[in-house]
């Protein structure tokens, strides 16, 4: 009878698990890389909220409004898509 060896302790398993912690750090690294692109957009857009979206009162015709309609439809596809909510529910 011949022993198997043991998978645990066995060069190629270890090369692959190393691969394997590679890849996760990889991933994680990525991942906070466009956490960060997205956390900064969220921020400039917040400032040019806070701002009225560079329309003075005294200016705003619809024009302005089409425009702020538009952003707003282009964020309701990704607060529905994150939320699981719209086309994207159930």
């Amino acid at each position: 009878m011949t022993t198997r060896p043991n998978p645990t302790t066995t060069p190629r398993f270890e090369a692959r698990a190393e691969k394997a912690r590679r890849n996760r750090e990889a991933a994680l690294a990525a991942f906070t890389a466009r956490k960060t692109e997205i956390d900064e957009m969220l921020a400039r857009l917040q400032a040019l909220s806070d701002d009225h979206f560079n329309a003075h009162p005294d200016e705003v015709n619809w024009g302005h409004v089409g425009t702020l309609e538009h952003y707003a439809s282009l964020l309701k596809r990704i607060t529905d898509s994150a939320f699981g909510e719209g086309e994207h529910a159930g």
